[in-house]
């Protein structure tokens, strides 16, 4: 045979033998081109071109569901629980300062007492479980759809409530701090896994029911039932426990006694509460239909009651501080803030002496009318600061401040912001032409009962009469100068001459003064006549404007804040201009006449002032300023344990020239 060797009985082939062909050598960064998808899809037209394909789709899946496993390992693994407790543990008092610096009052303690989780009656904690976790002895500390939830709040809306668990909460209660943002949210579940893996759920459920804010300055349920039913916890029942698990949503929002929003708030939560435990298994229907009716609380307890005229300062000042440096209820009460007010020690102490005084007279002239007396009063600054202010006989027994109450016409004491606005913005007699200047030797008809006018002829009140204009002395002055008429305080010549100016007008300069747009009346010929009704702080603050040269200042009680010796941003109002420098001269002139003719023995060209009484003699004013400091005096008769509605004086306040108000602005002015 061709090619082969016969030999030794076996044919041999002498042809080499072939080698494989070694596959050619493929760098990494072409393996890398192998695994990348090919996007846009070849073999694909039009829009189909940049359609992923299912396997690229679950590629992309699985890549980014091993990257978040992947992210959140290294986190928990990077998390350790703190060793120290959040700083309410340490809780300190908030402190208030007079205006020259020495401490003025404490409050904001934390009142909290631990109590064991055995001594927490099941249905308190039922009760706070079907509120808040329902889940929580199954979950593993975390719920992953809460907290995707709160992320995306978090990213999407600035805002990281909701969605956490009881172990949650508490790890924020106890280890971190309140910021909102995702970096604690995603801290606060790594402490939570690991918390709930190293300490049992009773224990974590102890710690939480003692460590949360409950609002009224407690932390806590033990003091919580304490500080909204006057019980100790073991004596609660179902439906006071869901009241109290509703407070953990926002106590701000869900103390009834606070307004009427959060009355409704709390109901409609209160039963949302009860009804989940029937859904859960752990109240019966039978139980539930006995639970009908809301469980009112104790009204709001104030910590810093103490039967002083501090606890009004107090007050004013808190309400100020919280608003002004946007402090929420919660951190307040945590404590710390060091208060500096503007409260003037002196002042407040002659303020206070003053209408004591006044009171004990009247509680030996007036035994019967003296019982439903009230005395508010207040001193601004011509920049605005309160110096001073008298709210009432004792906060324990009235929390109803009455330097701060809008309740009372301003009546005869309004006619300066009238005068101002004439003054300011001229009259107008037609409904066309330019408006005709006015100055304090401008003539009006100052006659009792004389008719007011519009440029189209007389106005007609609601019940079809012609408006008619009173003195409330039922006196005739005939032509009388304005200047003359504030001085000696003739009412119907302004209710023409605010007809004249313009309500809109007149309402605008009251406003521009200091009077709080809510507190004035109605813009109808009444509104020129004293309708209004001023609190004594914002009647002292408007007066105060006079004093400036026509410059306003926002009243404000708080100059300085500051949290463990670190400043609180707090912006003090700034003076603007309300009414001309030449307008708030010519005001104050007529007002130092009118002091000065009613009282010749001050006659000082420093003091400016005016009395203020109403035509249903159910207030008495005195309002004026002296060195650069305001004084508003109100005296009037009302039954808060009835209605709101003011009573007669039947001569409470005395008699002419201002009577008991000017006894009591002329001694906490030192004029007396």
């Amino acid at each position: 045979m061709t090619g082969t060797v016969q030999g030794r009985g076996r044919a041999t082939d002498h042809r080499r033998p072939r080698r494989r062909r070694a596959a050619p050598k493929r760098s990494p960064r072409a393996a890398l081109r192998r695994l990348r998808p090919a996007y846009p899809r070849p073999g694909r037209t039009g829009w189909r071109r940049w359609i992923p394909s299912l396997r690229q789709l679950l590629g992309a899946a699985l890549a980014s569901v091993g990257a978040v496993v992947l992210f959140l390992g290294a986190a928990y693994a990077a998390t350790d629980i703190p060793r120290n407790l959040n700083s309410y543990a340490t809780q300190q008092d908030n402190v208030y300062f007079w205006s020259d610096g020495t401490p003025m009052a404490r409050t904001g303690w934390v009142r909290r007492q631990d109590m064991p989780l055995k001594d927490i009656p099941e249905d308190v904690r039922l009760a706070v479980l079907a509120a808040e976790n329902e889940s929580f002895y199954s979950d593993p500390g975390i719920s992953l759809k809460g907290l995707t939830r709160a992320l995306w709040r978090t990213v999407g809306e600035g805002d990281t409530e909701g969605g956490s668990t009881i172990t949650q909460q508490y790890v924020k209660n106890v280890y971190l701090s309140q910021n909102r943002t995702v970096g604690r949210k995603l801290t606060e579940a790594m402490i939570a896994l690991k918390l709930d893996n190293r300490m049992s759920k009773d224990k974590i459920l102890e710690g939480y029911l003692n460590t949360s804010w409950f609002g009224r300055g407690t932390y806590g349920i033990q003091r919580a039932a304490q500080a909204y039913y006057g019980n100790d916890v073991t004596h609660l029942n179902v439906s006071q426990a869901a009241f109290l698990a509703s407070l953990l949503k926002g106590a701000s929002l869900y103390d009834p006694t606070l307004s009427k929003a959060n009355h409704r708030r709390a109901v409609e939560r209160w039963s949302w509460i009860l009804d989940r435990m029937v859904k859960t298994g752990k109240l019966s229907p039978a139980e539930r239909a006995r639970y009908r009716t809301f469980p009112e609380p104790l009204k709001s307890a104030r910590v810093y009651d103490t039967g002083k005229q501090s606890d009004y300062l107090v007050e004013l000042a808190q309400q100020y501080a919280k608003k002004t440096a946007h402090i929420s209820d919660k951190q307040f009460d945590l404590g710390g803030y060091q208060i500096y007010t503007t409260f003037d020690r002196r002042r407040e102490t002659a303020l206070t002496g003053a209408v004591t005084k006044a009171r004990e007279a009247a509680r030996k002239k007036h035994p019967q009318t003296v019982r439903t007396a009230h005395y508010g009063a207040a001193s601004v600054a011509a920049d605005g600061r309160i110096l001073a202010v008298y709210g009432g006989p004792d906060h324990r027994r009235q929390g109803y401040n009455e330097s701060n109450a809008t309740t009372v016409q301003a009546g005869s004491a309004f006619l300066p912001f009238v005068y101002a606005a004439a003054l300011e913005h001229g009259i107008r007699t037609t409904r066309s032409g330019p408006p005709t200047p006015v100055t304090p030797q401008t003539l009006y008809d100052g006659d009792d009962g004389v008719t007011v006018t519009t440029p189209e002829g007389p106005y007609w009140d609601r019940s079809g009469k012609k408006a008619v204009a009173h003195n409330l002395d039922g006196r005739s002055y005939g032509r009388i100068a304005l200047g003359k008429a504030l001085e000696e305080s003739v009412g119907a010549p302004f209710v023409q001459l605010g007809m004249d100016t313009g309500l809109d007008r007149v309402r605008g300069t009251a406003e521009a003064a200091g009077l709080l747009a809510s507190s004035i009346g109605p813009q109808v010929p009444a509104l020129s006549a004293g309708s209004s009704t001023p609190s004594a702080i914002r009647m002292a603050s408007a007066y105060a404007t006079f004093a400036a040269a026509g410059l306003h200042t926002e009243p404000y009680s708080v100059r300085r804040i500051t949290r463990n010796g670190a400043a609180v941003k707090l912006r003090t109002p700034l003076a603007r201009r309300a009414i001309g420098a030449r307008v708030a001269e010519q005001v104050s002139a007529a007002l130092t006449d009118s002091l000065n003719t009613a009282h010749p023995t001050v006659s000082t060209p420093r003091a400016a002032g005016t009395s203020g009484t109403t035509a249903d003699d159910t207030a008495a004013w005195y309002a004026g300023s002296a060195a650069s400091v305001s004084t508003a005096v109100v005296v009037y008769r009302m039954d808060l344990t009835r209605s709101l509605e003011p009573l007669p004086l039947k001569g409470l306040a005395g008699g002419s020239a201002g009577g008991v108000p000017y006894a009591v602005w002329s001694q906490a002015m030192g004029l007396g």
